[in-house]
């Protein structure tokens, strides 16, 4: 086994001293979940812990009593950054009362072994996932302070990240691009502040602040959302639709009415380096503006747009233009049961083209045991074969199917063990056949799963 390997196997064995931890912290919500307690700055009782459906019991729809970090909204509505899911979604995690804050946790932890076929896969196995953690202090006005830090492993699992056919973005080394592979994500993935007022029972306005954060363009990041979360394998549809979701600098302001919500970012336009350790320089050269509609508990619309400058390392002279729109739908099944489904498109418009990019994903969980996803992607990509001087080439049309299931075990009262795989087709033009030795590459992963919510 690759050195690179055994570290990650022992990076996971390491993450198992969370159980423990979530085992006794649960003893705690359990005691303050039927003793709440009373909070001297809001002037009501204010449950010191709860549960935001974890699969352990019955989970609490949007009329659960917790609200939103930035409104007066049920908080499972509230997903990556400021983005929005239905308010039927789920919001896992280890809560309990700290003084005067509310900290809430969780954590996800994938060991993967990904298997790409043909002349350009590859075959790794490694280790991804996060580790979050909320803290947030809620005052008599009606309004709230929240504190937010998320962390990953992904930079342990190597410069190169980890092979998918058909992903590509970013750099390894600050000089080539990553073609066939995903790029690791960096060790801090958000360090965040937001702080929200209510205006009356139906709106509020709030600002938020990040070094990493997420700015206000597209649907919630594949890693927080519903239909996308269970599996371990990053869409190519990432840096149409979510790329954004960790830029070194971002300040954002936001309105909201009922169930409709305006947002409006300045950010740090440039991806992340090759760096995955630093926190890089926050200047705010793009400006991005979302409008998102929640019609009823099962149901997240959003539409965006986004002026980006000189997004990419290895071609600063190139600014972006960027759209999204997506439609989220989520229901309960049962007890602990849930279906979640996205479809989403994305435009990138560069100076002398738009690339198109298009995602339709689904995943269903019957109990708190098993999970079953998939996922169909199609896009206009010009990275996968190099042009002349290092520049991109020429466009090819490209698509991508993928199913997967995943099982799993409590192993503790706020932890879960599981064992899961997937299998993808990836379909390629005649012109790209020779270079992936097929027009049908093949690709596959089988991953041990640790989950702490």
């Amino acid at each position: 086994m690759p050195t690179r390997s055994l570290a990650a196997l022992c990076a996971g064995a390491s993450f198992l001293v969370l159980i423990p931890a979530a085992r006794a912290q649960d003893a705690h919500d359990h005691h303050d979940h039927h003793q709440p307690a009373a909070d001297p700055h809001a002037g009501h009782p204010m449950p010191a812990a709860q549960d935001h459906g974890d699969g352990h019991g019955p989970d609490h729809g949007p009329d659960h009593g917790m609200t939103s970090s930035y409104g007066p909204w049920s908080m499972n509505r509230d997903a990556s950054g400021t983005s929005w899911q239905p308010d039927m979604g789920r919001h896992g995690g280890v809560h309990h009362q700290a003084g005067d804050w509310m900290v809430m946790t969780h954590a996800t932890l994938n060991l993967v072994h990904s298997n790409q076929g043909g002349p350009r896969g590859d075959d790794d196995t490694f280790l991804a996932g996060m580790l979050m953690t909320t803290g947030r202090r809620d005052f008599a006005d009606g309004s709230k302070l929240t504190l937010r830090g998320m962390i990953s492993p992904d930079p342990w699992m190597g410069a190169e990240g980890y092979p998918l056919l058909l992903a590509a973005g970013e750099t390894a080394d600050g000089v080539t691009p990553l073609v066939d592979r995903q790029h690791p994500h960096d060790l801090f993935m958000e360090l965040s502040a937001s702080y929200s007022r209510a205006l009356s029972e139906t709106s509020s306005v709030f600002a938020y602040v990040g070094l990493p954060g997420e700015p206000a363009f597209g649907p919630p990041a594949f890693m927080h959302r519903m239909s996308a979360m269970d599996s371990p394998e990053a869409p190519i549809t990432h840096h149409w639709l979510d790329s954004t979701h960790i830029v070194f600098g971002v300040a954002t302001l936001g309105y909201v009415q009922n169930d409709w919500k305006v947002e409006v970012s300045s950010f740090r336009g440039r991806e992340p380096d090759q760096d995955r350790f630093d926190i890089e320089e926050p200047d705010l050269d793009s400006v991005a503006v979302r409008l998102s509609w929640n019609p009823s508990p099962e149901w997240s619309l959003q539409a965006s747009w986004a002026d980006v400058s000189a997004p990419e390392q290895l071609h600063p002279d190139d600014d972006e233009t960027k759209w999204s729109a997506s439609a989220i739908h989520a229901r309960r099944i049962g007890a602990n049961g849930w279906w979640s489904s996205t479809a989403a498109w994305g435009r990138r418009e560069g100076d002398h083209d738009a690339k198109d990019a298009w995602l339709l994903e689904t995943a269903f969980s019957p109990d708190d045991r098993w999970t079953v996803f998939a996922r169909a992607e199609r896009i206009d990509s010009d990275e996968l074969v190099p042009g002349h001087g290092g520049h991109h080439g020429e466009t090819f049309t490209v698509s991508k199917a993928s199913v997967g299931v995943l099982r799993d075990w409590r192993v503790a009262p706020r932890a879960r063990l599981g064992l899961g795989a997937l299998y993808a087709i990836n379909d390629v033009p005649a012109d790209l056949a020779p270079l992936y030795g097929d027009d049908r590459p093949t690709g596959s992963m089988v991953f041990m799963r640790l989950k702490i919510d």
